[in-house]
């Protein structure tokens, strides 16, 4: 407990730094994209931390307690992904810095509302904004819960107290310090991760598995990543590796990168970056699932090694770095979802001077709100791994109109498709999920992104073929 508290009031006093050090500024291209400026390699840790970040890392540990090498395929989805972005990485910084674009949503609202009637621009940007909000705080929560389930064992305190003290921090740092400061504590907190994996996470899982001889020892569907089945695997290799061209958190990375050659750079080397985390945290959870069985709550298996293979001193800096990490994810998440619903929504009518200070302090407003409401999430369903691949499962419902903003000079013929392709897509997977929830011998739950992707593409080809005949 000592050295946790210790290491803990070392960090906030880093944290409080960085705040007080962006918090004075209210210059919205500051607080919102770091000034388009952001050199490469800080643009690749920020990236690498949200993407294996705390919530990451814990729900990767907890899936690979659970299933075994299923959860690797995230990580080779995600690298394939990365490569999609590198092409058109420099495309989205330059367009975002011509057009004052500042989110996702607002790319596509640019790209695909000019010459449309004013009631369906605003069905179009409520609809985009609404499920991409959605979206991301089944990821916000994901962190919530991870903090949680850290601080309920290194403080001793109950879930719900450990799950409110972790949502008002997130929310205070990130209403505060903007995207500036979540860019600059993001190199420390991925820093904090490179540590734990060197000095705990390889060496605990080489000795739990004897040298990896022990991982027979697991069940066989563990081992060759079918434990939910041949669907979600080949599911994550076909249709989750381009989600990564359709996440709002990567969207305002690249816009806040200082050139497109630094885009391009920071989309290859994120990819090629986190395969390995994505190959040690499952290795964890299954060293846990040998050590411990099965018996323990895999939110908890994170826990349960940094103890076994620390000691006080190690401990309490990995659980402080996990910590770190899960805040890293957790305030860009809130940050970006905040700035979305501000800039997107309300779409700043006014002038540029007061636009900036209304929409700045809208954004605080906002970003308290949205976090309470991801906090009552992370208390009502405290399930990591589900949370988590929701979360990033269903953004591939946005990638067939995205990839048509991307490529077609004139986007806006195709408006109603797109809008529908979003849609229809958002309600096959929520009725897939339920489904799943309520049949799960019936149907995986966390495969209901398959069908959503395959009905978004299906419209969107359809859509798009018969408009083009028809001019």
């Amino acid at each position: 407990m000592p050295w946790l508290i210790i290491w803990i009031l070392v960090y906030l006093a880093v944290i409080i730094w960085f705040t007080a050090r962006h918090v004075r500024r209210n210059d919205p291209e500051q607080y919102l994209v770091n000034n388009r400026n952001t050199a490469l390699l800080p643009l690749v840790f920020t990236t690498l931390a949200t993407f294996v970040g705390g919530g990451t890392s814990i729900g990767l540990i907890a899936m690979g307690y659970e299933s075994g090498f299923a959860a690797i395929g995230i990580g080779l989805a995600y690298v394939s992904g990365f490569m999609i972005l590198y092409r058109y990485a420099g495309r989205i910084r330059d367009f975002g810095a011509l057009q004052r674009i500042y989110t996702f949503p607002h790319y596509l609202l640019r790209q695909y509302t000019p010459g449309q009637t004013a009631s369906f621009t605003r069905i179009f940007s409520s609809s985009v904004n609404g499920v991409n909000i959605f979206i991301f705080f089944f990821l916000l929560s994901a962190q919530f819960v991870g903090m949680a389930s850290l601080l309920k064992h290194g403080f001793g305190m109950g879930y719900q107290t450990a799950a409110v003290v972790s949502a008002l921090t997130i929310i205070l740092y990130t209403a505060l310090a903007g995207l500036s400061g979540v860019i600059y504590t993001d190199m420390i907190q991925f820093v904090a991760i490179v540590l734990m994996i060197v000095f705990i996470f390889i060496p605990g899982v080489w000795s739990d598995t004897l040298g990896f001889t022990r991982l027979t020892e697991l069940p066989l569907e563990m081992l060759n990543g079918t434990f939910y089945g041949y669907t979600f695997l080949i599911g994550l290799l076909l249709f989750l590796s381009p989600s990564v061209l359709v996440r709002m958190d990567i969207w305002q990375r690249m816009l806040a990168a200082r050139d497109a050659r630094t885009a391009r750079k920071a989309a290859f080397w994120s990819g090629m970056g986190m395969l390995p985390f994505y190959i040690i945290f499952p290795l964890v959870g299954m060293s846990v699932r040998i050590a411990l069985g099965d018996q323990v709550n895999p939110n908890d298996a994170t826990y349960f090694f940094i103890e076994k293979h620390g000691g006080a001193f190690v401990a309490a800096f990995a659980i402080t770095g996990l910590l770190a990490a899960l805040m890293s994810s957790g305030d860009s998440f809130l940050n970006i979802i905040s700035i979305s619903a501000i800039r997107d929504f309300a779409g700043w009518r006014k002038t540029e001077r007061t636009s900036a200070a209304d929409g700045q302090k809208g954004i605080r407003i906002v970003t308290v709100v949205f976090g309470i409401i991801a906090l009552i999430l992370a208390l009502t369903f405290p399930y990591i791994v589900d949370l988590m691949v929701v979360g990033i499962g269903t953004i591939v419902i946005f990638v067939p109109a995205t990839l048509l903003a991307l490529t077609h000079p004139q986007p806006n013929r195709f408006a109603r498709t797109a809008l529908t392709s979003v849609l229809a897509g958002f309600v096959v997977n929520t009725l897939f999920f339920v489904l799943g929830l309520l049949q799960p011998d019936l149907f995986e739950p966390k495969s209901s992104f398959i069908p959503a992707f395959i009905v978004s593409a299906m419209i969107m080809t359809i859509g798009y073929f018969t408009k083009s005949k028809a001019s």
